[in-house]
């Protein structure tokens, strides 16, 4: 028991650690399991996916108030503090914030491609692609794409600055990005904010809306794998589960913060060239049967 509890701790942190760098949480976790198994493979697989919960919830705490739209801080200002307090929660919904509501907009649309095809595709994927040769390349192809755009990027001439600037019609393409990430090692953040830098955002507004699309995004990919998987586990089983998701959300949390400052001052070529790296180690690895 308590090794199966060492397991969870390095799982939890692997999945906070990677789920919104560009170098996918996915890849990592595939190759972890050939090094740090849990016992049996449906729960295994059942864990893997329900632990990004505490990912996700890293995401609402941090950035609760930009998205809703009924927040004190958006409201009280507009109609005043005392009316504010007395107000029902119908009364605060009809002076919804109308800013914040278009974000909420942007957000559903660019999840909406990754619905569609996550729910067509993801038996075919889980099939064929949850593989280590299939991680390697990803990591390694979309590493080489991150460094290629870094070195194209210009850096100072953003069609897309801020949230506010991004488009309806930008959000939808940055979901069809978004549907990259399907295939394990390419990297659901990757995908999304070099997809968005492509099309004119800035890294911070790529970036920050990659966090916002995780939402809806690992929300419906998890509901789908639970739905599929089932959830007959025993007490300790839940536990773990349990434990994963509150180490990965302590860890998303700390990971989230430091990527966005990390980013104001710095690029995405580090992350492309550890990416090349380890997708060059887990292909040799593979080739060599080792893992």
């Amino acid at each position: 028991m308590f090794i199966d509890i060492i397991k969870v701790i390095i799982l939890g942190i692997i999945e906070g650690l990677t789920e919104f760098l560009p170098v996918s949480s996915t890849g990592h976790l595939i190759i972890a399991d050939s090094f740090i198994k849990l016992d049996p493979k449906a729960f295994s697989n059942a864990f893997s996916v329900i632990i990004q919960l505490g990912a996700i919830l890293a995401v609402v705490y941090l950035y609760f108030y930009d998205i809703n739209p009924i927040a004190k801080g958006k409201l009280a200002p507009v109609v005043g503090e005392e009316t504010f307090e007395n107000m029902s929660l119908k009364e605060k919904f009809l002076n919804r914030d109308l800013e914040t509501m278009r974000l909420i907009a942007k957000i559903i649309v660019g999840f909406l491609p990754a619905a569609v095809f996550g729910f067509l595709l993801d038996d075919f994927i889980d099939a064929h692609l949850f593989n280590h040769i299939t991680v390697s390349i990803a990591l390694i192809f979309f590493g080489i794409v991150i460094i290629f755009i870094e070195k194209t990027n210009k850096g100072d001439d953003f069609k897309y600055e801020t949230l506010d600037d991004i488009t309806l019609k930008t959000a939808f393409t940055i979901g069809f990005f978004q549907c990259l990430a399907m295939i394990p090692g390419t990297s659901r953040s990757a995908a999304t904010i070099i997809g968005a830098m492509i099309l004119g955002c800035s890294r911070t507004s790529a970036a920050k809306f990659s966090f916002y699309l995780a939402v809806p995004t690992m929300l419906g990919a998890t509901a789908l794998k639970v739905f599929k998987i089932g959830l007959s586990f025993s007490a300790w089983q839940w536990f773990l589960i349990l434990l994963g998701g509150v180490i990965s959300y302590i860890v998303a949390l700390i990971v989230i913060k430091k990527f966005l400052g990390y980013i104001r001052k710095h690029d995405f070529i580090p992350f492309g060239c550890y990416r090349i790296v380890l997708g060059i180690v887990v292909l040799g690895l593979s080739m060599a049967n080792i893992i």
